[in-house]
C-alpha cells in the first residue's frame, strides 16, 4: 500500500497563495506555487508567498512543480521557489510562457530553463505515480486540472475552474476527460472553493463581452478600464469592444505589454494592427476616441487606480467626463480598498462603474458548478481549497448534499498533514507553515515584530530621546534632547517634552549611581519608565528609542597649556575633537546617530556601540 500525504502550504482559509504538496512514498509533487497580495495590516509588504521550510528538509524528494494556469495566485511564487529548489516545472504552453516571464525578472533564477509544456493528452510516469491533466474553463486559456495517479486511486486538483457552455476554443472544459478521470476512481479531490458563496448562475463570458461593448458604446468621454493583466479573456473582450466602437487603445501597466506580446505570439490573443497608441497620441484625440487599459503593478489594478485618483500618475489625470470601468472582481480581502478607491475616484469628478455591480463575472465555479465537479469525480475524500474558511465550510456542505460523508471531508489549515494509512485519510502531524513576506528585495526578512513596529509607528509615532553622559564622573553632561514624529505636536506640548526630559535625566542618573553599570539595563529602564509616563499622559504607546552617548576625555602627557580666554570655556556636553563618543543605541537608530555623534569640526568623533 502506498504511503500518501497531502499538505497545503497556502490557499486554505485565505485568498490566493495556492500551493499544495502531494507526497507519494518517497516522491513529492508540488501543485502550484502562488502568491497573494497583502491585506491592510501588512504595512509596506509587496506580496506574500508560502513558507516552505518543511520542503527544504525534504528537497531530495521533490520531483517537480505542476502549474494549473498563469495567474499570480498559481505562479507568482515560482521564482522564489526556484531559488531554493532546482526542479523541473510543468504546465500548458500559455502557463509556461507566463511563468518564464515571471522568472526572468529575478536575476537569481533568470537563467533557469527546465520548463516542460504539457496538455490534456500528456501523461508523465514517475516510478509508481503517473501525472496527467484535464482542461478546464477559466479566464485565461489552457487552464489545466492535475491528476496524480497512485496505486490507491487518483488524487485530483482542479485548480481554478468553472463551467461555461459558450466558452471558445482554448477555454473549453473537456467533459469527457472529467468523466474518464472519475471512472478511474478518485481517492481525494482538492477543489476550488472561491465561488462557494455564489448561489445564482455565473454570467457567461459571451454575455460579459456584450456588456463591455454596450458600456463602451454609450460613454461619451474617455474610458479608463481596470483589469488584471493576466486575465487574457477579459483583455480580449476589451480589445473587441474598443474595435467595435472605433476607439483607440492605450496600454498602462508594468506587465501588460509583455503579456499581450506573449499571448499574441502563441495565438491566444487577437489585436488589430492600428489599435494601440501611446498616451501622448491619445492626448491629441477627442476623449470619446480613447480607451486606456490600466493593469497596474504586477497586474493588480486597484492600487494603480488610487494613484491616478490622487494625481500621482504623471501620464493619466482624471476629469469629470471620464468613466473608470473596473472589469476585475476584487477579492473579499480587498473590500475596504475597493470602497476607498471608489470614493477617491468620485472626488475627482469622474464616474465609476464596477462590472460586478451588474453581473457575476467570476472565473470561479458557483455552487452548481462545484457540485457538478463533485459528481464527475465521485471522490472517496474531499478537501475544499482556495478560499476563506466560510467558503471552505460552504463547499463542504455542498459536498455532503451530493452524498460525501461528513467524516470524509477535511477543512484543513496551512501545515495540516492529511495522512493515508490503513485505507483511510486522517489528519496526522502538523508542520509549522507561516507566511513569507516580500518587501522590496527582501525575502522573508520582515517578521511579526517589524510589522508590529510599523503598525505602532503608523498609529502612535516615534519618540527619540538622546542624552550624553560621563560614566567616569557619573554625571550627565548634556540635558536629554527629545525628538518626536507622529506622536504629538511639539509646539503645543512643551510641558510634556520638559517632563519627559526630566524623567529621563532622573532615570539615567539613577543608573549612573548604581555600583554596576549596564548599557542594556539603562536603555530598557529609560524605555519602560518613559513608556508608562507617556501612556499615563496621552494614552498612546509610541515607539521609544533611547540613545545614550558617552564622552570620555583621553589622558594626555602633562604639557603647558595656554591660559583660556574668557568666553572660551567649553560648554557642558560639548564633544571635543579628541573625545571618544560611545553611543548606546538600537540597531535601527545607528544611521541617525552617526550623524549626531560628530566632532566639533564636522568629522567623525568616535565609535558606535550598542
Amino acid at each position: 500500500m502506498s504511503k500518501i500525504k497531502i499538505i497545503p502550504f497556502g490557499g486554505v482559509r485565505e485568498n490566493g497563495k495556492n500551493m499544495y504538496a502531494v507526497e507519494v512514498n518517497n516522491q513529492i509533487f508540488i501543485l502550484d506555487t502562488g502568491l497573494k497580495y497583502p491585506e491592510n495590516e501588512l504595512m509596506g509588504i509587496d506580496v506574500v508567498i508560502p513558507d516552505w521550510e518543511y520542503l527544504r528538509k525534504h528537497k531530495d524528494k521533490i520531483v517537480g512543480v505542476f502549474l494549473t494556469h498563469g495567474h499570480a495566485d498559481s505562479i507568482g511564487a515560482l521564482p522564489y521557489f526556484l531559488m531554493d529548489f532546482n526542479v523541473p516545472v510543468f504546465g500548458s504552453e500559455m502557463t509556461i510562457a507566463l511563468a518564464k516571464l515571471a522568472v526572468k525578472k529575478h536575476k537569481e533564477v533568470k537563467k533557469f530553463n527546465d520548463f516542460h509544456v504539457v496538455d490534456e493528452a500528456t501523461a508523465i510516469d514517475f516510478d509508481d505515480v503517473t501525472v496527467s491533466f484535464f482542461q478546464t474553463t477559466h479566464t485565461i486559456p489552457e487552464t489545466l486540472g492535475i491528476v496524480v495517479g497512485t496505486d490507491e486511486g487518483n488524487i485530483v486538483y482542479t485548480g481554478d475552474f468553472k463551467f461555461d457552455q459558450t466558452a471558445t476554443k482554448g477555454y473549453q472544459t473537456d467533459l469527457a476527460r472529467l468523466a474518464e478521470v472519475g471512472s478511474q476512481g478518485v481517492l481525494a479531490l482538492l477543489s476550488d472553493s472561491a465561488g462557494a458563496g455564489i448561489t445564482g448562475a455565473s454570467t457567461r463570458e459571451k454575455d460579459i463581452g456584450e456588456y463591455i461593448k454596450e458600456t463602451f458604446k454609450y460613454q461619451d468621454g474617455r474610458i479608463i478600464v481596470a483589469s488584471v493583466a493576466s486575465n487574457i479573456m477579459r483583455v480580449q473582450q476589451i480589445i473587441n469592444a474598443a474595435v467595435a466602437v472605433n476607439r483607440k487603445l492605450v496600454l498602462s501597466g508594468s506587465d501588460i505589454e509583455q503579456i499581450i506580446d506573449t499571448a499574441m505570439n502563441l495565438g491566444k490573443l487577437k489585436l488589430p494592427k492600428d489599435l494601440l497608441i501611446s498616451i501622448k497620441e491619445a492626448d491629441q484625440l477627442d476623449p470619446n476616441q480613447v480607451v486606456i487599459l490600466e493593469t497596474g503593478k504586477m497586474g493588480e489594478p486597484i492600487k494603480s487606480l488610487q494613484q491616478i485618483a490622487n494625481g500621482d500618475n504623471p501620464k493619466i489625470k482624471l476629469s469629470d467626463s471620464d468613466l473608470v470601468f473596473v472589469t476585475t472582481t476584487p477579492s473579499y480581502a480587498q473590500e475596504t480598498e475597493v470602497q476607498k478607491t471608489k470614493d477617491m475616484i468620485y472626488r475627482t469628478g469622474a464616474e465609476v462603474k464596477f462590472i460586478s455591480d451588474d453581473l457575476n463575472p467570476s472565473g470561479h465555479a458557483n455552487q452548481n458548478d462545484q457540485q457538478l465537479m463533485l459528481n464527475f469525480m465521485k471522490p472517496q475524500y474531499f478537501i475544499p481549497i482556495q478560499g476563506e474558511y466560510r467558503l471552505l465550510d460552504r463547499h463542504a456542505q455542498l459536498a455532503e448534499e451530493v452524498g460525501i460523508p461528513a467524516d470524509h471531508i477535511f477543512i484543513t489549515n496551512k501545515g495540516d498533514v492529511l495522512d493515508y494509512k490503513n485505507g483511510e485519510f486522517h489528519i496526522g502531524e502538523h508542520i509549522d507553515v507561516g507566511n513569507t513576506m516580500i518587501d522590496g528585495t527582501g525575502i522573508g526578512d520582515i517578521g511579526n515584530i517589524v510589522l508590529r513596529d510599523r503598525r505602532v509607528l503608523s498609529e502612535d509615532g516615534i519618540f527619540v530621546v538622546v542624552a550624553t553622559i560621563d560614566r567616569k564622573k557619573k554625571k550627565i553632561v548634556a540635558r536629554p534632547q527629545i525628538t518626536s514624529r507622529g506622536f504629538v505636536f511639539v509646539k503645543t506640548n512643551r510641558q510634556l517634552m520638559k517632563q519627559s526630559a526630566d524623567l529621563v535625566e532622573k532615570v539615567v542618573q539613577d543608573n549612573l549611581d548604581q555600583k554596576e553599570f549596564d548599557w542594556g539595563h539603562l536603555k530598557q529602564d529609560v524605555r519602560e519608565k518613559l513608556n508608562r509616563f507617556l501612556f499615563d499622559q496621552t494614552k498612546r504607546h509610541p515607539v521609544i528609542l533611547p540613545v545614550i552617548m558617552e564622552i570620555n576625555q583621553h589622558s594626555k602627557k602633562k604639557s603647558k597649556k595656554a591660559p583660556e580666554s574668557k568666553g572660551k570655556k567649553e560648554k557642558a556636553g560639548h564633544i571635543k575633537k579628541n573625545s571618544t563618543v560611545v553611543v548606546a543605541a538600537d540597531a535601527s537608530t545607528r544611521r541617525q546617530m552617526k550623524i549626531r555623534a560628530t566632532s566639533s569640526n564636522g568629522g567623525q568623533a568616535g565609535k558606535m556601540a550598542t
